[in-house]
């Protein structure tokens, strides 16, 4: 499938490495006007300049989903510079350097930490894009959610798992609220990927049998990268899933 974007504006949240990065770059190269965010400084700066690199346009600004103050700003910058967005990949979020403990050692910050970076962030940006979709008739709204939202989290964090099954349920109730005005709202729920610190930290310490029996865990017997993620992401963007909407794909090699 040749997919293109000509045309079209792209916001790409958490761009500043892995899956957001791959995702940004992936539009650029296709011809869409990037806008990308983050909280990271250097690394959106050089997300920038890697799409620059290969031709493509995209602009960055440092941007805290968990503020809806910040997220509606930047909305309306885009909207003042493009007239209008019609692709929004919320993919922001993570684990914010918290590591698997007893449900007893949770702290309220702890658990609201992780709600409002992957969950409240995915609202919020949906929200401030929802009256330029609709006044175009046209819209495609991806979120990145995880494995973690389908079943069990490796990381062992309970808000983790809770918040990113939250932003499934988010997006098939956005599927059916904004259907009417041709906006599609779909989830990507990807699998074990060595896209950030934290993931390749994570992996590395399980040791050689640990990655081992993980990898024998994936039907393919191999890691995915970020770019697979990223092709799902232009595949939902595209016109190819013109009738496709509030539906969670799974890519992740095949998990048993």
């Amino acid at each position: 499938m040749n997919i293109r974007f000509p045309g079209k504006t792209a916001i790409v949240t958490g761009a500043a490495h892995g899956f957001g990065r791959a995702i940004a770059l992936a539009f650029a190269q296709r011809g869409a006007s990037v806008w990308a965010c983050d909280v990271l400084a250097d690394e959106l700066e050089a997300t920038r300049q890697l799409c620059a690199d290969a031709g493509g346009k995209c602009q960055v600004c440092i941007v805290d989903v968990r503020s809806r103050d910040q997220v509606f700003a930047f909305v309306d910058e885009i909207l003042a510079a493009d007239g209008a967005a019609q692709i929004l990949v919320n993919n922001a979020g993570g684990v914010l350097g918290q590591v698997g403990r007893s449900l007893e050692a949770i702290s309220q910050p702890d658990w609201d930490s992780i709600f409002e970076v992957n969950t409240r962030g995915a609202f919020y940006f949906a929200q401030a894009v929802a009256p330029s979709m609709k006044a175009g008739r046209y819209g495609r709204i991806i979120n990145i959610s995880s494995g973690a939202g389908l079943g069990v989290s490796l990381t062992g964090i309970q808000a983790y798992a809770a918040a990113k099954a939250a932003q499934i349920g988010l997006t098939r109730q956005l599927a059916q609220e904004l259907g009417e005005w041709n906006i599609t709202v779909n989830n990507i729920a990807p699998g074990f990927v060595l896209s950030n610190p934290n993931s390749i930290k994570q992996f590395e310490s399980y040791g050689e049998d640990g990655q081992r029996a993980l990898i024998n865990r994936f039907a393919l017997k191999r890691l995915g990268t970020a770019e697979d993620i990223a092709n799902g992401a232009l595949f939902f963007a595209s016109d190819h899933a013109n009738w496709i909407t509030g539906q969670v794909l799974s890519i992740d090699g095949g998990k048993l």
